[in-house]
């Protein structure tokens, strides 16, 4: 039977003596804020609470408002800077009878507190604090779902003893700062500062002007962002904020500092400060506390916002401070464990059964396959096997020197569970297994909230590949091929689209634009503008009509967006091509010696900007071997370069890749994409025609003799190109009676085309109706007439109808018995 360690309760008791000796060495030094906030964090470490925050009365005793809280942003669970001391909150309601007050799920949902921002259960509660200060609250919450047991509330009971209640935060008066403290003034940018922050500064009092811009200043540029951020009102309504920065001394290397702050509200004259701590962080980093790391490892997550990144947090945060060999995080899938980061990478480092399940980037390994794991993630605790431990292969491999397992517990179910091996002996402290614990909870909360992105993000990825062409058509010498990128910033469907349309005559055209903004809306356009744009090429119009009738469409359909366009009409048989641009990029060719050029072109505006737009033709020339290049700004504009910029590095990049693999070019091209916007890019290659075909048109005048006009053309047409007399003569009967079905049910001119290429002959007649020919289901002997299309059925291998601008045409296709 394997020894399995887990707490039970003489574990909990030993977890109360250690909690009052760790508040005992905390308490033991003089009064300080940061006193207050080690004091509290010990709710995270021994009660495991997922946030915690003590509030005391004003000056003017009407407010209880908030001196420190810790552990994850408390505006996740609706706290607020302040409450009432008369009003009906938890805190008010504890600090008037002197008594705890405990809210579950339940109560929350009827009180008023069921206006918080999350969605998930969790427990809240307060305890008046007894301490020196007296007169303040203690404020917990728990996510699990039985929420504190009789051992956390003993535990929470000690800390509300221990903290006191400290007076809330303000400015300094007469200029006095407490060691280490600042304030600054959001709307002035005015801080007050005690000497020992100068002297990290590497200031003396006179030199310094009260400005937090002079701070800012001697700070390390890659820093200043991050540090700005905390500076701005805007960033610092989240929360509290804790992040270690740089600054220059005059000689040496930079020091590190590290600066805690939380933004105090303004009112009645008041600005906003904000108010912390700055202390020298080079001793600090060194030796970071086990609350620390679950406190960074809690912020990390807080921003994580796939699976992998919950995953590449969880093993940042332990496998370092805890000195594991490997590391190991996965999902629970039905029976499965399917691994979403291993570190180390490398397959070698795993079991031999992981090793069999590597289909892909990670393996993924069946739960019954390691029983011991199995029972862990039904019993929910994390669980320690130190060396020796009689394990699975599948499990005793991963850590031969000891094994932790943490289920990732999430709600009521279990997200997924992490494995951290050590291959010598490993002697597991009470300090490791708290960590382990609180560190199992946050990732698999995390985890959860991830999940639900990644699964959204799918889904948005999947309405836009819905919008866009399943695959692109084989072209008559040519190839096409083409890339969409969605941004990886938010889940919001983009509006970039590209489209490849086989045209009659062998000219193909290609689309690409790209419509205002990134929402429902933006697709739901982006799929109106694509469809009526193949629908007007369909017809036969060119470019610029095409172009013009989408620009009148989107002003009918009376929206707020806009979109840009380029349309390029490619005429695979001449190697040439008309393009017109609607406010879009130009085309970027490379030519076939490996030359790139950017055409230079005017355009038109954006689609649905002005009724009365022109959008003007030009001209490309294409030798066999030229790549034509359309893409949308996603591509080449960022916060570091402008559009000019990225077209001349499209058109070099291009310019030095080898085209005979256009799908390694297209993929090349989009490594360098910057994903804060979504990217669409269409490439082809122009190999021009080894077969082209022959062409001859003859327009049909309505005159008694216009038939045998249009056999004669037709007889002297074929003969000149070699057709065979049976086959001529089958030709000659097609003719006659598409001809004859164009002159008698429409008006207006008519034209015959005949094209031969190879062994088939095509017979084309156009006219100005729109109507296609119905084929009759029943003649009677008696009947003059309606047998016309019958015939064209029977003597052609195929036949149909297609609209063309202004009407239609009818075609058939003859086998030709030799070439």
């Amino acid at each position: 039977m394997t020894d399995v360690v887990t707490e039970g309760a003489e574990g909990r008791r030993t977890r109360i003596l250690r909690a009052e000796v760790a508040l005992k060495a905390l308490t033991s030094g003089p009064a300080s804020p940061e006193r207050v906030r080690r004091v509290l964090e010990q709710t995270l470490v021994y009660a495991g609470a997922a946030c915690a925050a003590v509030y005391s009365p004003s000056q003017d005793g009407e407010l209880l408002c908030l001196v420190e809280s810790v552990g994850a942003p408390r505006t996740l669970f609706g706290l607020r800077d302040s409450y009432a001391r008369s009003g009906h909150s938890a805190v008010a309601e504890a600090h008037r009878s002197g008594g705890a007050v405990w809210l579950g799920p339940k109560e929350l949902a009827e009180g008023a507190a069921a206006r918080r921002t999350p969605s998930r259960d969790f427990h809240v509660v307060v305890l008046p604090t007894r301490g020196d200060g007296g007169g303040g609250c203690l404020l917990a919450i728990s996510e699990r779902r039985d929420g504190f047991d009789s051992y956390d509330r003993e535990c929470l009971e000690l800390i509300a003893d221990t903290v006191g209640s400290p007076a809330p935060a303000r400015a300094a008066e007469g200029g006095e700062m407490a060691a280490g403290a600042f304030s600054l003034a959001m709307d002035t940018g005015q801080v007050e500062v005690g000497d020992d922050i100068l002297g990290l500064f590497a200031l003396t009092r006179d030199e310094f002007d009260g400005k937090v811009e002079t701070l800012l200043g001697l700070t390390v540029p890659e820093d200043l962002p991050s540090l700005m951020s905390v500076t701005e009102a805007d960033h610092m309504t989240i929360g509290e904020r804790e992040l270690e920065f740089r600054v220059l001394q005059p000689s040496g290397p930079p020091k590190w500092l590290r600066l805690r702050g939380r933004l105090l509200p303004g009112g009645e004259g008041r600005p906003a400060r904000l108010v912390g701590t700055v202390a020298d962080a080079s001793s600090l980093r060194s030796d970071v506390t086990d609350v620390a790391r679950v406190q960074r490892l809690a912020a990390a997550l807080a921003t994580a916002g796939t699976v992998r990144d919950v995953s590449q947090a969880v093993v940042s945060a332990l496998r370092k401070p805890l000195r594991a060999d490997r590391i190991a995080l996965a999902e629970l899938e039905g029976d499965r464990l399917v691994v979403t980061v291993l570190d180390p990478p490398e397959p070698e480092s795993w079991p031999e059964l992981w090793r069999l399940e590597w289909r892909s980037e990670w393996p993924d390994a069946p739960v019954r396959a390691m029983p011991t794991l199995a029972a862990a993630l039904r019993e929910g605790r994390a669980q320690i096997w130190p060396a020796g431990t009689a394990l699975e292969d599948a499990l005793a491999d991963v850590g031969p020197g000891g094994l932790a397992v943490l289920p990732l517990p999430a709600g009521n179910r279990m997200a997924g569970a992490c494995l951290i091996g050590w291959d010598t002996p490993h002697d597991f402290g009470p300090d490791e297994r708290a960590l382990l614990t609180a560190s199992a909870g946050l990732a698999g909360q995390a985890l959860m909230r991830a999940h639900a992105f990644d699964a959204e993000h799918e889904l948005v990825g999947m309405l836009q590949r819905q919008l866009l062409p399943r695959r692109l058509p084989k072209l008559p010498g040519a190839v096409a091929v083409a890339r969409y990128l969605p941004a990886t910033a938010g889940l919001e469907v983009g509006g970039d689209w590209y489209d490849v349309i086989p045209l009659p005559d062998n000219h193909v055209a290609l689309v690409i634009g790209d419509v205002q903004g990134h929402s429902t809306a933006a697709a739901t356009l982006m799929g109106q503008m694509r469809t009526a744009l193949r629908a007007y090429a369909v017809e036969g119009h060119p470019p610029d009509v095409v172009v013009s009738h989408a620009n009148r469409l989107l002003l009918d359909i009376e929206t707020d967006l806009f979109a840009t366009c380029c349309y390029v009409d490619v005429d695979m048989e001449e190697g040439s091509a008309w393009y017109v641009r609607a406010g879009h990029l130009p085309p970027v060719l490379r030519h076939p010696d490996g030359s790139t050029e950017i055409p230079e072109s005017d355009g038109g505006p954006p689609l649905g900007v002005m009724a009365q737009a022109d959008f003007p033709l030009s001209v490309i020339r294409m030798p066999p071997g030229t790549v034509l290049a359309l893409t949308t700004d996603g591509l080449v504009e960022s916060a570091e370069a402008d559009i000019d910029t990225g077209m001349d590095r499209l058109a070099h990049e291009l310019s030095v890749s080898d085209p005979a693999h256009l799908g390694l070019v297209a993929d090349a091209l989009l490594g360098n994409a910057h994903r804060t916007d979504d990217v669409a890019l269409l490439l082809l290659r122009y190999d021009g025609m080894a077969l082209r075909p022959q062409r001859e048109s003859w327009t049909v005048w309505r005159v008694p003799e216009a038939v045998g006009h249009a056999r004669r053309f037709t007889r002297r047409t074929l003969r000149s190109w070699g057709v065979p007399q049976d086959d001529l003569d089958t030709a000659l009967l097609v003719v006659s009676e598409l001809t004859t079905n164009a002159l008698v049910h429409t008006d207006g001119q008519v034209r015959l085309d005949l094209t031969l290429l190879d062994s088939r002959l095509r017979v084309s007649v156009a006219d100005t109706s729109p109507r296609t020919p119905a084929k009759p289901t029943n003649i009677g002997w008696e009947a003059t007439g309606g047998r016309g299309i019958l015939l064209v059925e029977a003597m052609s291998e195929i036949w149909g109808s297609v609209p063309v601008s202004g009407g239609k045409q009818v075609w058939a296709e003859i086998g030709l018995s030799r070439p």
